[in-house]
Order: structure tokens, then sequence, then C-alpha cells
């Protein structure tokens, strides 16, 4: 028969036990999986590998991954460490800079970016073909995509890209850089053209649906590799101006 001494210690063992499982949800609460493909741990992991893996010829520092992603510094480097391991990036250090690319030689390579591409690269492959196309002001991506890289469930997978294009662009040359992403990206592109403050002016059904829902920035780059181009997160529409007031202005005072 176990004394009460062993009862009071498999208590503690209990307590401890529950303890640790329930800090262990709690963190993984935290760092839940991405509505967009829920298959990743996280959507910090999925936006990281994606950005790494989509451009295997360049270099990134943990800095400019941290300045891209808009992801904490320590949860880059986490996530970095834990890519090294698997072998799908390598790093090495120029002076005191440490450098992560891309291993196209892992067996993993190949599948796991074209995957990540597809479901997390949309705005930076498209921003890289938009990139010649003159007259663009502002481009976006909303709809479905959008609510899903925002953080939003939903019943159906994603389906077309809805890209919303503000300016006066050459029509011909952007439905046929937006047809160029398609392949990479596994899915037709939606482009329409508004003009460029159709978001802070414009009105009516549509304006409210797109406008109502996320949408994330499309980054216009001319290069993929610049690191001042940052990698976008769900953005916040601009403030609608306020309409100019109809009252009669008081009297200067005498």
């Amino acid at each position: 028969m176990a004394s009460a001494g062993s009862f009071k210690l498999m208590g503690v063992m209990r307590c401890s036990t529950s303890h640790e499982m329930r800090d262990t949800i709690q963190f993984v609460d935290r760092a839940p999986t991405p509505s967009l493909l829920p298959i990743f741990r996280s959507q910090q992991q999925a936006e990281l590998l994606a950005l790494i893996l989509g451009d295997p010829s360049t270099e990134h520092s943990l800095a400019q991954l941290t300045e891209r992603t808009g992801i904490p510094y320590a949860s880059v480097h986490r996530e970095v460490e834990r890519a090294v391991a698997a072998g799908l990036v390598t790093s090495r250090l120029v002076g005191r800079t440490r450098l992560i690319i891309a291993d196209p030689a892992s067996p993993y390579f190949s599948g796991l970016s074209d995957v990540l591409v597809k479901a997390f690269g949309v705005p930076w492959v498209l921003g890289q073909a938009l990139a010649g196309v003159s007259g663009i002001d502002a481009a976006y991506v909303y709809g479905s995509w959008a609510a899903r890289f925002s953080g939003e469930d939903g019943d159906r997978p994603v389906g077309d890209i809805d890209l919303l294009v503000l300016g006066g662009p050459d029509r011909d040359e952007l439905y046929a850089a937006a047809s160029s992403t398609e392949r990479r990206l596994g899915r037709a592109v939606q482009v329409t053209i508004r003009s460029t403050d159709w978001l802070t002016e414009g009105s009516g059904t549509f304006h409210g649906t797109v406008a109502g829902r996320p949408m994330v920035p499309v980054p216009l780059t001319t290069t993929q590799t610049d690191p001042e181009d940052p990698l976008p997160r769900a953005a916040r529409l601009p403030r609608r101006r306020p309409a100019p007031s109809t009252a009669p202005k008081p009297s200067p005072r005498r």
C-alpha cells in the first residue's frame, strides 16, 4: 500500500504535469495555424519560408527578414534555426552578419517551395510582374485569398486571386503581366482597375464589399532582391476623407 508521502508526491507530479500541459496548450494557442493553409505550425513560419524558399538565389540577413515580414527578430531567429536543422536553408557569416539562403539540394525544396509560393507568396510574385507596368499607383489583393492571409477562416478553398489596381495602366500590359503569374501561383488572376482615389472616394456595393474586407498591398518592386521592399502583411485602408462642411462659417469677432 502506498504511503501518505507517496500519495503526496504523486499529487505534486500530477499538478506539475497539468501545469506543463496547460502552458504548452497556451503557447500553441498564441501561435495559431494559418487559415490560408492550416498545415503549417504558424503563419509566421509559412510567410518566412515562403520568402526564403521562393527566391533561392537571394541571401537574407536576419534583420532583413524581420523588416520584410514584420515578424519579431527572436521569432525569425527561432524559425531559421529550425529550417537549418531541417536542411531547408543554409547560413554563413559575413563579418558579424548571418546570411540565410534556401538550399535547393534539399529533397524537400522543390515541392515545399512550390506550395509555399502558391499559398503565401502571392503579393510579391504579383509585385515583381507588375513592376514593369507603368501607370500603376497602387495594387492590392482582396477577396478570399486576402481574407485567409489575414487570418479569417472559410468553408471553401481559395479560388481565383482578386487583384485591384489603382491608376491608369496600359490594360494590355497589365493583363499580360497578371497572366504571367498564374502558372507559378496555380490560380487565375482576376484584375479590376479603378482610379487612384477609388478607395477613399469611391462608393457603391462593390466598393463597400472590397473596402469592408481585408486587403493585402502588392509591393511594386523592380527587383525581388531589394531588401527595402517589404513582404506585405494585411493592409489597413486609407481613411476616407471627410466631406466638406456646408455649414456657414462663423463671422469673425470684432
